[in-house]
């Protein structure tokens, strides 16, 4: 779920969203570990699934991370290494991204691979982990949280809202939206290879300030199936947790990004994350400063820091 402008500052939030809306299919990075540690071993899960496989790495309380719309769990490789040490990390593939297959031609994308989530926890024992997602990747955890409270211990959503469409502005809904999610799912699967590539290189501009995050962003959605992609983009459009959210007694914490320089300024940042969130009891809004939607890859130090606070006992 992607949705930096590189001109956030000069335009309205509705232009800034429909720009961004018809470019959705960038994702993924590969975050480089310390160059001062070694290399920490993961190992692939028993767990079988069509929707999703998991690397385990570390030892101590649980984590699961889950990579946004078109990325690779790589996304999230450096920070698992550091937490390792620490937790055990889960380090979640969803299907259809990032090279993971995709078997489900135009079904459907989001319910299905919760389902998965909600199973993995239950077989594999863990006791209430924490679920760290980001972009799409963090709204699979607030649903995750919504349907299943007695499996998730607590949730931070990184640089995701309830609604990714809220975008377009107060009153957008499901329904406004979908012409927007069928543009935005018809641009991805029409686009021949190149134009692609391009498209996505373009539009990790706007995603990272990091030139080597930006590579690897493409390289992973060039990887991606695009049936999947079209599939997920449509969903991730049209459906509103926001409904569920007053109910929630998962604690929630929504760490957001704020760049001057090409990304969103801190007021309209501020703006919509207090307004989306704001029915949801307790939640704590985190906003990271001089970053782009990668916050992980943009301010590193201070995500690290505001991990370490949020998995604090």
């Amino acid at each position: 779920m992607m949705f930096m402008s590189r001109h956030g500052g000069g335009r309205s939030l509705r232009a800034f969203a429909l720009a961004s809306a018809v470019a959705l299919a960038a994702g993924g990075m590969v975050l480089a570990a310390r160059a001062e540690a070694a290399p920490v071993v993961a190992v692939q899960s028993a767990f079988t699934s069509d929707r999703l496989s998991v690397e385990v790495v570390g030892s101590g309380p649980d984590v699961i991370l889950i990579p946004g719309f078109a990325s690779s769990r790589e996304v999230w490789r450096a920070e698992a290494e550091r937490l390792a040490a620490t937790h055990r990390v889960h380090l979640v593939q969803l299907a259809g991204f990032a090279g993971e297959p995709w078997t489900h031609g135009d079904g459907p994308f989001l319910q299905p691979m919760i389902g998965e989530l909600a199973r993995y926890i239950r077989e594999s024992g863990l006791e209430r982990p924490a679920v760290i997602g980001h972009s799409m990747g963090g709204l699979t955890g607030v649903l995750l949280a919504q349907g299943h409270a007695d499996l998730v211990g607590k949730v931070m959503s990184v640089d995701s809202l309830p609604f990714f469409s809220a975008l377009f502005g107060p009153t957008a809904t499901a329904e406004t939206a979908r012409p927007f999610a069928d543009q935005a799912a018809a641009g991805i699967l029409a686009a021949d290879e190149a134009g692609f590539a391009s498209q996505q290189g373009q539009t990790a501009i706007g995603l990272a300030r990091d030139a080597a995050t930006r590579e690897a962003m493409v390289e992973w959605s060039m990887a991606s199936d695009r049936q999947a992609m079209a599939t997920a983009i449509s969903e991730v459009m049209t459906t509103d947790a926001r409904p569920g959210l007053a109910a929630m007694t998962t604690p929630v914490w929504a760490v957001y990004a704020s760049d001057a320089d090409g990304g969103a300024p801190a007021a309209m940042a501020d703006g919509v994350w207090g307004r989306e969130y704001a029915t949801l009891p307790g939640v704590k809004l985190v906003r990271v400063d001089g970053s782009r939607h990668f916050i992980m890859a943009d301010q590193p130090a201070r995500f690290a820091e505001i991990v370490d606070q949020f998995l604090a006992p």
